[in-house]
């Protein structure tokens, strides 16, 4: 009931535009966001990457309409990855299809502006030797992403990768495919309102398939992020890989900023690979929403810790 909450506050646009112009909005969500610019964003990662920890770079945004918003959001993207460059940090990129055009003008135009935009983006990336994550949306964007992501895989190999989502019935063989080609992936277990005829509905469910499709992921010689905080899943990959002589640098835990930092130095201490996932911007909205949908542990932590400094 409480994912369900959040999961359609996540789209309600009046609270949305109270709480991303409201300093106390702003506020809250700074356990979960790196800060509104590029600079706090890059100063979060160098920080991270004194600890041991790698990055992830994600401006927010999401479900632009206009081809300026589009345009202006692929330039945040550039701007990260010369920053990365300049700064020689460990960092790689995160972006949204309908960050960057998906749904404007119409079934065909849409996909192709985004094409562009994503594939220069990625161009970028393989010419300054990073990598580009194109992130997975609802399941009306899965097939898209996938096809997209496997064009750009063959222009520029190595450069980019995207997401999967355990709770989808078609991920087992989604990621079968992805690594017959050599595609990065991350596997998370997803963050928006799915049917019960395309999805697992069960909690349960949703973590029996992850835990198989990770072993199959860390199993591969494609090195993939497992997305997880949960300390049942990271144990029984620990098991996995000691009782299989699997590299702990074959692969990598990934996890969100602000959740868990314990865990993350603790992974990272052990040796294993730790990305975090940066997100950044004034458009942070729907991601704090989801974020608090995923885990209700994420609320009682910040009414706590609401007035303290």
């Amino acid at each position: 009931m409480l994912r369900s909450f959040f999961i359609g506050l996540s789209t309600n646009k009046p609270f949305r535009a109270f709480s991303e112009r409201s300093s106390m909005g702003r506020r809250v969500s700074r356990r979960f966001v790196a800060g509104m610019s590029v600079d706090e964003a890059i100063a979060a990662a160098a920080q991270l990457n004194a600890e041991g920890i790698d990055v992830s770079l994600d401006s927010l945004g999401e479900s632009v309409l206009q081809v300026t918003q589009a345009e202006a959001s692929a330039a945040v993207y550039h701007q990260l990855l010369d920053a990365i460059a300049a700064r020689g940090l460990r960092a790689n990129v995160s972006v949204k299809l309908t960050q960057v055009g998906m749904d404007i003008g119409g079934p065909s135009a849409g996909p192709a502006l985004a094409e562009r935009i994503v594939g220069e983006i990625v161009a970028h990336a393989f010419h300054t030797q990073n990598f580009v994550r194109i992130d997975m949306e609802s399941s009306e964007y899965t097939e898209p992403t996938l096809q997209l992501t496997e064009r750009l895989h063959q222009q520029y190999p190595g450069a980019v990768g995207t997401v999967l989502q355990a709770y989808l019935f078609r991920t087992e063989q989604d990621a079968s495919r992805l690594i017959a080609q050599g595609i990065r992936i991350r596997l998370c277990k997803g963050a928006y309102k799915e049917p019960a005829t395309i999805a697992f509905p069960a909690k349960l469910d949703v973590d029996t398939n992850y835990c198989k499709l990770m072993r199959h992921l860390v199993s591969s010689p494609v090195f993939c992020g497992i997305a997880t905080h949960d300390e049942v899943i990271i144990d029984d990959l620990r098991r996995f890989v000691a009782e299989h002589n699997i590299d702990k640098r074959a692969f990598e835990f990934q996890m969100l900023y602000g959740i868990r930092r314990d865990l993350q130095r603790k992974l990272a201490a052990e040796g294993f690979g730790v990305r975090v996932y940066v997100p950044f911007g004034t458009e942070w909205y729907p991601y704090f929403m989801r974020r608090l949908a995923e885990r209700p542990a994420n609320v009682l932590f910040l009414a706590k810790n609401f007035f303290k400094s």
